[in-house]
C-alpha cells in the first residue's frame, strides 16, 4: 500500500517538470443540448492534430491544456451532430458549445459515451453505458420502459428471475451493488417486489454501470456501482412528456423559472393495475407511485446550484387486514464551483431513507423498519495537463439502522410495543485517483481510497461466553444459538469497533494499434454493511445491519484483463474481458435461521468468504439502421464456510462442520452460462422494430434427497447446499414502434409501443417445490411460473 504515495508524487513531479519552458495555455467550458440547456455527460473534445482529447465530466465540463498554436477542434457526441472548430490558442480560453441534435425524434436526448477511437486508449475497463433511448426500445414486461432489466442484458449481469427484484454482477450479491440517483444512496431499486424498477426513464439523463476497475471515488459495496444522474431541466422553454401504458402511466414536466439562468423538472409515475381488481371480486391492493424533482440555478460561469429529489412508494394489501408499504426517499443539494479553468469542485449533501412497513390488522399490531444515512461530499477535478487529470476528495456517511419496531393497532390486540435495538454507524473516506496518459499507447488510471467505519454504541448489547453467538453441538452436527451471558448497555457516546482499509485502484491500457487494445485492472473494495437475506432475491423486509462487534466488513480483490476492438470505424466494437475476485467475510447463516425480528442477528450467522471468476463476451453493432448488441458471460460463483478457525479471528474450531462440510458451494446466482441478443432495426421513420432473447442456466435450489415418517407425517429433508438447479431459462420479446408521420405537423408528438413479452409462452419455473398429492399419496413436483406470454400497448407523447 506504502508504494502508492511515492508513485503519485513522482508521477505529478513528473508532468510538473515536462512543462517547464513550455508555454501552454487551457481551453476550459460546458458542452449542452442547444434545445434545452441540458449539459451532456462524456462528450468527446478531440485535438486531431496532437492526438490527444477528453470528456465532458457528470457535469458536463471539461477542460484541456494545450501548446500555443492553432488548432482544429472536433466535438463529438452520438445522437449529435458534430462541431469542428479552427481555434487560436494564445491565452487560456473558456468555449462553451450548443450541439444539436442530428434529427428531431421522439426518443430522448440519446445519452451515452461516444464510442470513439480514442476510448480503446481509455484505462477504464469493466463499463457498460446504456443510452435512455436504447432502454426505451428493449421490450419489458408490460411495455413499462425499465433501467434494471436493460442492464440484465449486459454481460456479467443476472438476476434471480421473473419477478425478482434487484441484480447480482460478476457473481455477486444483490446487496453488493452501490446504487447511486443523483449521488444519493438507493437501497432497494424495486417497485412491486420486482416488476419494475424505480427508475423513470423519461427523468434519466445517464446511465452508468461500473462492474471492475471501479475508480477510486467510490467505495462501499464490492460487486458494481451503478451510477444514475436525472435530468437538470430545460431552461429555454416549456416543455412534457409522457406516457399511457397497460399498468402504469407517466408525465414529466420541465422549463425555465429564468430563462437561461434556472430550470425546473417534475417527472412522476403511478400504476393503477389494481383499480380493476374489484371488477373481478377481489379486494386487494398492489400499486406504486414515484415523483421525481430537481431544481438548477447557473449563478455565474463558475457557480452552479442543484437541488433533486425522489419519493416513491409501494403499497400492497389484502382486504385492509395485510397491509404492506415501503419505500425511498432521497434529496440532495449540489453546488458546482469552478476555482479555475483547470481545477472543477462539487459539494453534495445528500440525505436517504428505506421505509418498510407492515399493518396486520388479523394479528393487532403494525410493523416498520428501515435506514437512514446523511452523507457530504467533496470532489474535485483538477485537469493538470492534457496528460494528466487527477480526481480526490472526502465523503462521510452517518448511518441510523432502525431493524424493526412493533406497536399494537388497537387496544384489545394485547401486543406490547417493543423497538428492537437501533444500531448507529458512521463511514469516512478519503480517495485520489489518478488518469495518465504516459505515451501514445500508454495510459493509466491509478488510485487509491482510504475508508474508515465506526460502529458507534447502542442502547443493549449481548455478550457472550468466549465471546462466540453462535454454538456448535459436535454430536448433533448443528449450529445453533448460544445463550448471552450479559446484556450491557454501552450507550450512543461510546464505540463498539473500529474498521479501517486502504483500497488501492490500478489500471492500464496498450493501444496495440489504431483499432484495439488490451486492458488490465485491479480493484480492491470494502464493504461495511451487510444485507440480511436468506432468499436469492431481496425482499422489502430484508433488513440492512451494521459491521460490529460479530461481524467483519466484506473484503473484495479483483482482477480483470481484456482485448477491445473497434471494427469499420467503430461501427463494430468488440469486447473481451475474463475476471477473478475474491470476497472475504461473506456472512452466510447456520440452517433454520431466523432473520425477520430477531433481535440478536449475531446468533445466526457465520464468516466466510466467496469467490467467482469467468469470462465475458460483448459485440456491438453501433452504427445503420440495424442496431444492438450480443453478450456472452461464462461464470462460476462460489462460497465457503468453513468451522474451523482459517476464515476469519472468530473462535471456531477444527471441530466443527462448517457449511457444506467447509467445502465449496454454489452461491444463489451462479449462473454458468449466460447469453443475450438485443436487435432493434429503424425499418424507415415511421417503423422501428426491437428483440432481445435470453438464456441463462438454471439457478441453484435445494430439492429434498429424501424423506421419513414422524407420526402419520412424511418429513422431507435435504443434503448439502445448492447441489440442484431449475430448469434454464429462456425468453423472446418483441416490439414494434409507430411514429405517425403527422407528428411533423403537431405540436403534440406521439407514438406507439406494441410489445409481447415471452412470445412462445415459455413457463419458466421461478421455484419447484414437493408436496404429496392427497388423492395418489405419492410425491410430485410443483413447478411455479410466474408469466407466460405478456402483450401490451403504450402510448407516449411529448411536447
Amino acid at each position: 500500500m506504502k508504494g502508492y504515495f511515492p508513485i503519485i508524487l513522482i508521477s505529478l513531479l513528473c508532468l510538473s517538470f515536462s512543462s517547464w519552458g513550455q508555454q501552454k495555455f487551457t481551453l476550459s467550458g460546458t458542452i449542452s443540448e442547444s434545445s434545452s440547456n441540458e449539459t451532456l455527460i462524456g462528450v468527446t473534445i478531440a485535438i486531431p492534430e496532437l492526438s490527444t482529447g477528453v470528456t465532458t465530466n457528470e457535469y458536463g465540463f471539461y477542460s484541456i491544456t494545450l501548446p500555443e498554436g492553432t488548432y482544429k477542434v472536433l466535438i463529438s457526441y452520438l445522437g449529435f451532430k458534430d462541431v469542428l472548430q479552427e481555434i487560436s490558442l494564445t491565452e487560456n480560453r473558456r468555449l462553451d458549445y450548443l450541439l444539436d441534435e442530428e434529427a428531431e425524434e421522439l426518443e430522448e436526448v440519446v445519452v451515452t459515451e461516444n464510442v470513439e477511437k480514442m476510448d480503446i486508449r481509455k484505462p477504464q475497463m469493466s463499463v457498460n453505458t446504456l443510452s435512455v433511448g436504447t432502454i426505451k426500445k428493449i421490450p419489458v414486461i408490460l411495455g413499462e420502459a425499465d433501467v434494471i432489466k436493460s442492464i440484465l442484458l449486459l454481460p456479467g449481469v443476472t438476476n434471480a428471475g421473473e419477478g425478482a427484484s434487484g441484480f447480482n454482477v460478476r457473481g455477486g450479491s444483490a446487496d453488493q451493488n452501490l446504487i447511486l440517483l443523483d449521488e444519493a444512496i438507493i437501497f432497494n431499486s424495486s417497485h412491486l417486489f420486482g416488476f419494475f424498477s424505480v427508475f423513470n426513464p423519461d427523468a434519466i439523463k445517464d446511465v452508468k454501470l461500473y462492474k471492475g476497475g471501479i475508480p477510486a471515488r467510490y467505495g462501499g459495496r464490492v460487486s458494481s456501482v451503478l451510477d444514475i444522474f436525472q435530468k437538470e431541466g430545460n431552461s429555454k422553454e416549456f416543455k412534457m412528456n409522457g406516457g399511457i401504458g397497460a399498468v402504469a402511466s407517466r408525465l414529466l414536466v420541465e422549463g425555465p423559472i429564468k430563462k437561461d439562468k434556472a430550470a425546473f423538472l417534475i417527472g412522476g409515475r403511478a400504476s393503477y393495475a389494481h383499480l380493476f381488481l374489484p371488477l373481478f371480486d377481489v379486494d386487494n391492493t398492489a400499486y406504486f407511485y414515484d415523483l421525481n424533482t430537481k431544481l438548477n440555478y447557473r449563478i455565474n460561469d463558475k457557480n452552479n446550484i442543484f437541488l433533486s429529489g425522489y419519493f416513491g412508494r409501494d403499497v400492497f394489501g389484502i382486504n385492509d387486514s395485510f397491509v404492506n408499504t415501503y419505500g425511498n426517499t432521497v434529496a440532495n443539494f449540489r453546488w458546482n464551483h469552478l476555482f479555475s479553468d483547470k481545477l472543477f469542485s462539487n459539494l453534495s449533501l445528500i440525505y436517504s431513507d428505506y421505509y418498510y412497513g407492515l399493518k396486520l390488522d388479523f394479528v393487532g399490531f403494525n410493523w416498520n423498519s428501515g435506514i437512514r444515512n446523511f452523507n457530504i461530499k467533496y470532489d474535485l477535478k483538477h485537469y493538470a495537463t492534457d496528460k494528466l487529470q487527477v480526481n480526490y476528495g472526502i465523503n462521510n456517511v452517518y448511518y441510523q439502522f432502525n431493524p424493526g419496531k412493533i406497536e399494537p393497532s388497537n387496544d384489545e390486540s394485547g401486543i406490547v410495543e417493543e423497538q428492537l435495538t437501533q444500531k448507529y454507524a458512521n463511514e469516512f473516506a478519503a480517495y485520489v485517483d489518478i488518469e495518465h496518459r504516459v505515451t501514445d499507447n500508454l495510459s493509466l488510471g491509478y488510485g487509491l481510497r482510504f475508508s474508515h467505519f465506526t460502529r458507534l454504541g447502542q442502547d443493549e448489547l449481548n455478550v457472550y461466553a468466549d465471546n462466540r453467538p453462535v454454538e456448535f453441538d459436535p454430536f448433533l452436527l448443528i449450529y445453533k444459538e448460544a445463550e448471552p451471558i450479559d446484556v450491557i448497555n454501552p450507550g450512543r457516546g461510546t464505540t463498539l469497533s473500529n474498521f479501517s482499509n486502504f483500497e488501492p485502484r490500478a489500471s492500464l491500457s496498450y493501444t496495440l494499434n489504431e483499432t484495439s487494445s488490451i486492458k488490465a485492472s485491479y480493484t480492491r473494495l470494502a464493504q461495511y454493511l451487510h444485507l440480511l437475506s436468506n432468499t436469492s432475491s431481496p425482499t422489502p423486509l430484508d433488513v440492512w445491519t451494521p459491521s460490529g462487534p460479530f461481524t467483519k466488513p466484506q473484503l473484495l480483490d479483483q482482477y480483470a484483463f481484456g482485448y477491445f476492438k473497434n471494427i469499420k470505424d467503430a461501427d463494430y466494437s468488440i469486447e473481451t474481458e475474463v475476471f477473478y475476485k475474491e470476497v472475504q467475510n461473506r456472512i452466510d447463516y447456520i440452517d433454520g435461521a431466523n432473520l425477520i425480528a430477531n433481535n440478536a442477528i449475531e446468533q445466526v450467522i457465520l464468516n466466510g468468504e466467496a469467490r467467482a471468476y469467468g469470462l465475458e463476451f460483448l459485440l456491438r453493432k453501433n452504427e445503420g439502421k440495424l442496431q444492438g448488441w450480443l453478450a456472452y458471460t461464462l461464470s462460476k460463483s462460489e462460497q465457503r464456510t468453513p468451522g474451523r478457525a482459517s476464515i476469519g479471528d472468530d473462535g471456531r474450531t477444527n471441530l466443527e462442520s462448517g457449511i457444506n462440510f467447509g467445502n465449496w458451494y454454489n452461491t444463489p446466482y451462479d449462473k454458468t452460462h449466460d447469453v443475450s441478443l438485443f436487435l432493434n432495426y429503424d425499418v424507415n421513420d415511421k417503423w422501428s422494430f426491437s428483440s432481445n432473447f435470453t438464456y441463462q442456466t438454471g439457478q441453484p435450489t435445494n430439492y429434498p434427497i429424501g424423506q421419513f415418517q414422524f407420526q402419520d407425517l412424511t418429513v422431507p429433508y435435504y443434503g448439502l447446499r445448492n447441489t440442484q438447479r431449475l430448469p434454464a431459462y429462456n425468453r423472446l420479446d418483441l416490439s414494434a414502434t409507430l411514429t405517425p408521420r403527422k407528428n411533423k405537423h403537431r405540436k403534440i408528438q406521439g407514438e406507439w409501443v406494441f410489445s409481447l413479452y415471452n412470445v412462445y409462452n415459455r413457463r419458466n419455473a421461478a421455484s419447484i417445490s414437493f408436496r404429496q398429492n392427497d388423492d395418489t399419496g405419492a410425491n410430485e413436483a410443483v413447478r411455479t411460473s410466474i408469466f407466460g406470454i405478456v402483450p401490451a400497448v403504450t402510448y407516449n407523447f411529448k411536447l
